[in-house]
């Protein structure tokens, strides 16, 4: 943690700016360890170019903070105490009249924008994302343990969800074994809204779970993932129920070779451009086109998306350390879909792939109720 503030600390000075302003729940996971729920109040780390950082949080959650690992300063506050008054007193010294502090001009409330220029009438801000985007998209041994664990929790939640399957029992109440089962194993939360879809809700890329009732013939498609140490996983899989049709084999067929087309150009100084590209092609060539309408993948990390964007116009070269994920998919109005998801490693031999379960066409029998 030291050494990435180290980083934006050098990042301040080279760029003459004064410090800068972190409130996302996640970046300041990412340099402090601290994982929390702020629901109204105000948690942030002030970062300084030439002072030592502060850390401003809730009274309360100040033991949370000592076990998460930080050892610099801090501020702590109470309900019943106006906490930018505090600010002002204990940090406005640190922030010339005319400075410039960055902030995350994605993540950052407007209200909190206007308590800074309370405080800094005259700063000037400026956008600190790219920045923290660049530090996060590489990561690190430990990051990558943590995601390889994670990814084996969302092969075992697959696992669990073609366990749950029989005659008539509804997506949720898969969805609700899975979770179920994956709490009694120690997992305190998914990485996001999991899916659990069936037949013709399989043909919506981003389905919404709900009371459908699972029959021979549906094409079940999981789209899950778990948080592990703070560390995302996201695998999707698509199985078919009792009996398969021709026209479901073929667009399976089609999309495993376009997520193998696609691992193919995850290359260390590959062209992000060429991954879209190598499995849309796969599935263009086929006649499915229509059919394919996200792009390829994402990075993976703290969120469930990050960096790199995997799309046809992305121009940037894959880099040793990348996690991203891979997801071509073909979905047929009033019919079903297919997705078969991997997380993966961009390591200098090639890429490592992370999620493990099963990727060759599976006709799920189901347990009998």
């Amino acid at each position: 943690m030291k050494a990435r503030i180290t980083n934006l600390q050098e990042y301040f000075r080279t760029n003459e700016m004064t410090g800068g302003l972190i409130t996302s729940k996640n970046n300041i996971f990412y340099l402090s360890g601290f994982d929390y729920e702020p629901h109204e109040r105000f948690v942030g780390i002030f970062i300084f170019a030439e002072h030592e950082p502060v850390f401003v949080l809730p009274e309360m959650e100040l033991d949370m903070l000592f076990n998460a690992g930080w050892v610099y300063d801090y501020l702590s506050y109470t309900d019943s105490e106006d906490v930018w008054e505090k600010i002002k007193r204990r940090l406005g010294f640190k922030i010339s009249e005319n400075g410039i502090i960055a902030v995350e001009e994605s993540c950052i409330s407007f209200k909190y924008i206007q308590k800074l220029q309370g405080i800094l009438p005259k700063a000037k801000m400026k956008n600190l994302d790219k920045k923290l985007s660049e530090m996060r998209v590489i990561k690190s041994f430990d990051e990558i343990n943590s995601l390889k664990i994670a990814a084996k929790y969302a092969d075992y939640a697959v696992h669990l969800g073609i366990s749950a399957l029989y005659d008539g029992v509804t997506e949720l109440e898969v969805l609700g074994e899975i979770e179920y089962q994956l709490k009694k194993r120690g997992i305190r939360e998914m990485s996001f809204t999991p899916m659990v879809l069936f037949g013709k809700n399989a043909s919506n890329p981003h389905g919404v779970t709900g009371e459908n009732k699972l029959k021979a013939g549906d094409t079940v498609i999981f789209d899950l993932g778990v948080k592990y140490n703070g560390y995302s996983s996201d695998i999707t899989r698509t199985v078919v129920y009792r009996n398969s049709s021709e026209e479901i084999e073929e667009i399976y067929d089609i999309v495993l070779k376009a997520n193998r087309a696609a691992l193919k150009e995850c290359k260390v100084g590959n062209i992000i451009s060429k991954i879209d590209e190598a499995a849309r092609k796969v599935i263009v060539d086929a006649g499915y086109s229509q059919y394919f309408p996200h792009r390829i993948g994402h990075g993976l990390g703290i969120d469930v998306h990050e960096e790199p964007s995997l799309h046809s116009n992305n121009e940037e070269l894959l880099k040793a350390g990348m996690v991203l994920t891979i997801e071509p998919g073909i979905y047929l109005p009033g019919v079903g879909g297919v997705r078969i998801e991997d997380d993966i490693v961009i390591m200098e031999e090639g890429p490592d792939l992370l999620t493990e379960f099963w990727r060759d066409i599976q006709v799920v029998r189901g347990k009998f109720k």
